[in-house]
């Protein structure tokens, strides 16, 4: 991949067929549905230890070494992209669909929430 190539916008569709790419020339196979959960289980993990020791109260041990938050969402990513290529999902689809659904649902819910304002 060239640099300029690296800097392009990068659909759903082209992210799902550059990690199945991946997963064929360097990853071997895709791990089994579960190990994928597993996987996906410690990289949200990762998130939220980044997130508790940069936004929240906890502060890093002297021996830690401070997270990168954008490195483990990417993880969160990939997983989240080999689970729904093993599955046939089509994220475009998917996403679109669930847009539509919170959409329809929350149109006047957070407006309407005092908590919010």
């Amino acid at each position: 991949m060239s640099a300029t190539e690296d800097r392009a916008p990068l659909t759903l569709r082209q992210a799902q067929d550059q990690v199945d790419h991946w997963i064929q020339t360097i990853g071997v196979r895709y791990f089994d549905e579960l190990t994928n959960l597993a996987q996906l289980v410690e990289e949200v993990g990762e998130v939220a230890r980044v997130l508790s020791r940069t936004c929240g109260e906890q502060s890093y041990k002297s021996t830690d070494q401070p997270g990168d938050l954008a490195d483990e969402l990417a993880d969160v990513l990939f997983v989240t992209i080999c689970l729904a290529n093993q599955t046939g999902i089509d994220l475009t689809a998917a996403l679109r669909a669930n847009l539509e659904k919170k959409t329809k649902r929350d149109k006047d819910r957070h407006r309407n929430n005092e908590k919010l304002r």
